[in-house]
């Protein structure tokens, strides 16, 4: 049957600005992919993201690009070949699970031979603002079993400290994005650990992490920046407990579960995170994210919108997807 591939760029706004320490954002920009088969459809969305020299324009291309290779026939593992790990494979190999999904009337776990995902708890991100702010948010999500914050350096402790004190039964991770100097990391990590801050994701720029080699942390220290598909794992030994996986990083599902498998067998922790965007970019993560340490895929908590039907989220427990949604 023959299957034409067709990309389109889609903005969804933010419910209220979204701060990490590279920046403030109002919108997410998507790139959605659909193959289209008959009367079927499958769809994949990514998020290009500038810190790896995406845009969405460029992501675009790559994707329009493989036009032709979908109408001759090309599948998941020859899409492996044909592009780089990133946000322009990701939307591509999710709508091919998706239409692969619904032309062989199976799930997508099924054919990824998974057991059925189960409802996972995830995290929900507090963005960088002030210490006082910032525990005004705290404060307003202390019921939540798992909160994420989003760091920026300096003025750090001040920022955990608030959020401690304003969600004191909350479980707290901390999210750097690159920020930290290496002084900061050694003047930190005990300060967290005393505060029960249970993991630090991504603290030293990826090109500039050395200073974790050997480092004796009190808190367990995750790879984000720092890691992308299978490829990247040679570099973490000895300097990262956990990888955090997101499918606009290695490139779609299909290379995320080979991902989570081989950093299991090398003793790593797993996180699996997300950009942010609609729940139709969280659905197949949701595949990956069974069975991990720890879950971030709460994009569309943070979204003033989302797809219809979209995923269920009760609190923070997020119900696997149903087929309308994605595969």
């Amino acid at each position: 049957m023959l299957r034409r591939l067709v990309a389109k760029e889609e903005r969804w706004p933010f419910r209220t600005p979204f701060t990490i320490a590279r920046g403030s954002r109002i919108e997410a920009r998507v790139l959605v992919a659909r193959i289209v088969a008959g009367d079927t459809v499958g769809r994949g969305e990514a998020v290009p993201y500038p810190r790896y020299g995406e845009t969405v324009e460029d992501a675009l291309d790559l994707v329009r690009g493989l036009e032709d290779a979908v109408a001759g026939g090309l599948d998941r593992a020859g899409l492996q070949e044909m592009l780089p790990p990133g946000a322009a494979r990701n939307a591509v190999d999710c709508a091919m699970w998706d239409l692969d999904s619904k032309l062989a009337g199976k799930r997508a776990w099924q054919l990824a031979d998974l057991p059925p995902p189960r409802p996972c708890t995830t995290a929900y991100t507090l963005s960088v603002d002030t210490p006082e702010a910032m525990a005004i948010a705290a404060a307003a999500a202390a019921d939540l079993p798992l909160l994420k914050v989003k760091l920026t350096g300096e003025g750090d402790m001040d920022r955990v400290r608030a959020v401690r004190e304003a969600a004191p039964r909350s479980r707290l991770i901390v999210d750097a994005n690159e920020s930290w100097s290496a002084d900061q990391l050694h003047a930190y990590t005990d300060r967290m650990a005393a505060l029960g801050v249970a993991m630090i994701e991504q603290p030293l720029p990826a090109g500039d992490d050395g200073a974790l080699a050997g480092f004796d942390s009190p808190v367990p220290i995750c790879a984000d920046e720092s890691c992308h598909d299978r490829a990247s794992l040679q570099h973490l030994a000895g300097k990262y407990a956990m990888v955090n996986i997101k499918l606009d990083k290695t490139g779609g599902l299909t290379e995320a579960l080979k991902l989570k498998a081989a950093a299991r067998g090398a003793g790593f922790g797993i996180m699996v995170g997300c950009m942010v965007g609609t729940s139709l970019a969280m659905a197949p993560a949701l595949l990956v994210a069974d069975g991990a340490d720890y879950v971030d895929l709460d994009g569309p908590l943070v979204m003033g919108g989302d797809r219809q039907p979209g995923l269920v989220y009760r609190g923070t427990v997020v119900e696997p997807p149903e087929p309308a949604l994605w595969g």
